[in-house]
């Protein structure tokens, strides 16, 4: 064995209140190549394998959390290069992109991938504790900065070698792995279950829409509050377009052509089944999609100009987005896809459905091909649709529309023909403050889960750097003083393994010697 013992300088460790930590006076410092042969494997190949055998690959095995995704056999993943024989209870170390923390203890016995190195300590160390100190800040830290390879970082084996250890007495080995198998267990409950809460926070909001949009939600409100009936506006908005058709001043085919099914029955009689036509503004090119084909090219776009909004405004919410432009005399080639204050926008393409309200501030310019507006009634509130557009109800006319299961298409003709529950103007505008309200509310949890989750995270490096800095059996080991001291101290612990692994190498030498003259 070419290291020398306590060869490697110590880390810096501090406490809480920043002075210099030292390790218990039971401890050691050392390099992982002093306690077990890292890099040394048995090999094997397809031959030596039947189709039973687990076969592990570093996709196997989830980043961080040491938790094993599939477990895989040679009858489904046949092999032909030469793998990395490991035993049940060895400590599976993924060397490469070693920042990913992809180690596990083996469940049985196996051959993996030779970019996972198995290590045993045998009968001088606890493997718990080896695996625990691998998922280390300190050993995380270490193999972070010597990882080579710029696409393909990976822990070499001269490095690993020479990387640090902090030894235990094995009677305290044991008992730090135990402890931290039941804290660590807990803290990952913890985390199951705050993981659980955004997708549980995702179907409230959802019931939430589907009450709102069905009328259940402001069920108790409406019997207390006088509103206008629906119907009268949709008539009076008929009589509108037929005044303006008569003088030639929109379309004879503006406006709906059938009547509406509604999707589901129970509304209240104030409320009126409608579709985008019955509600749009009068205008020709209220109900637009963006140009078609080659009316829009990348040749036209300019640095500045009039503005062209695309998915990148809508999926992300903000209409305030850099994007590209176009000159004074294409905008007034595409003037039919202008864009205004108060226009919906829709997504067609790639991410579907995603909705965005123009302000009063919004820049002027056209759609792109991949969104749709829909310039409505000025007595519409947006928010209102909005919320019907994102709830479970519209988004389910819109499945039928899919194939495959999953909602993949979406254009103008689809939304004309989605039913819509339209309330009375006032019950709109509280539906829309009920909505937020609730949305407040759930926001506000949803960040205090990302809080509790980021806490939680660090709570796993908080107590691994308790249990390596000799804090977590502190009381254990005022109350066991003799399996920690003399031979059973980690400096006696070191001695012996040096001691028997020399013996090993001669062994080994003689072993190869007699081979040789063979």
């Amino acid at each position: 064995m070419s290291e020398a013992i306590h060869q490697f300088e110590p880390p810096q460790i501090h406490s809480r209140e920043g002075g210099k930590l030292e390790l218990p006076d039971s401890w050691v410092f050392t390099l992982l190549g002093n306690i077990v042969d890292y890099g040394k494997a048995t090999k094997a190949t397809a031959a030596d394998v039947d189709e039973g055998t687990w076969v592990l690959e570093l996709e196997d095995i989830e980043k961080n959390t040491s938790k094993l995704l599939r477990k895989v056999t040679f009858k489904d993943r046949m092999f032909k290069s030469t793998k990395n024989r490991f035993g049940k209870g060895d400590v599976l170390y993924g060397k490469l992109r070693p920042y990913l923390n992809k180690i596990i203890v083996a469940e049985d016995d196996g051959v993996a991938t030779t970019e996972i190195i198995p290590l045993n300590g045998g009968v001088f160390l606890d493997n718990g504790y080896i695996f625990y100190w691998l998922k280390s800040a300190e050993f995380l830290s270490y193999v972070t900065k010597v990882g080579y390879g710029v696409n393909m970082p990976r822990l070499g084996t001269n490095d690993a070698k020479v990387a640090p250890f902090v030894l235990a007495p094995l009677a305290e080995q044991k008992q730090i792995a135990t402890q931290l198998d039941q804290l660590l267990a807990q803290v990952d409950t913890l985390k199951n279950r705050l993981d659980a809460i955004p997708n549980i926070l995702k179907r409230f909001r959802q019931s939430v829409l589907a009450a709102a949009v069905s009328g259940k939600l402001t069920e108790e409100w409406r019997g207390e509050n006088e509103c206008s009936d629906t119907s009268v506006f949709i008539a009076q908005l008929e009589l509108e377009r037929n005044e303006l058709k008569s003088k030639k001043k929109l379309k004879k085919s503006f406006g709906p052509s059938k009547a509406v099914s509604p999707l589901f029955t129970g509304i209240d009689a104030r409320w009126q089944w409608v579709g985008f036509e019955h509600i749009a503004a009068h205008d020709n090119n209220a109900l637009k999609a963006g140009p078609f084909g080659s009316a829009l090219k990348k040749s036209d776009c300019i640095e500045s100009g009039y503005k062209v909004y695309g998915q990148e405004q809508v999926i992300a919410g903000n209409e305030g987005l850099d994007t590209y432009f176009i000159s004074a005399t294409k905008f007034e080639q595409l003037s039919s896809c202008e864009v205004g204050a108060g226009d919906i926008l829709i997504s067609l393409v790639g991410t579907i459905g995603k909705v965005l309200i123009l302000s009063e501030d919004a820049e002027k310019g056209i759609i792109n091909p991949r969104l749709v507006k829909l310039g409505l009634q000025g007595f519409v509130n947006r928010e209102f649709i909005r919320f019907y557009l994102e709830s479970p109800i519209a988004k389910g006319f819109f499945k039928g529309f899919s194939h495959g299961g999953t909602m993949d298409i979406l254009n103008l003709g689809i939304l004309k023909e989605l039913p819509i529950p339209f309330p009375p103007i006032e019950e709109q505008t509280e539906i829309v403050r009920r909505v937020e309200q609730l949305f407040t509310f759930a926001d506000q949890i949803e960040q205090r889960v990302k809080d509790a989750q980021s806490r939680v995270n660090h709570l796993t490096q908080s107590i691994l750097a308790k249990a390596f800095h000799g804090e977590l059996t502190a009381q254990w080991r005022e109350d066991n003083p003799e399996l920690i001291s003399g031979e059973n101290s980690a400096e006696a612990l070191l001695a012996r393994i040096k001691e028997e692994r020399e013996k090993l190498a001669i062994a080994n030498k003689r072993t190869n010697k007699t081979k040789k003259k063979q």
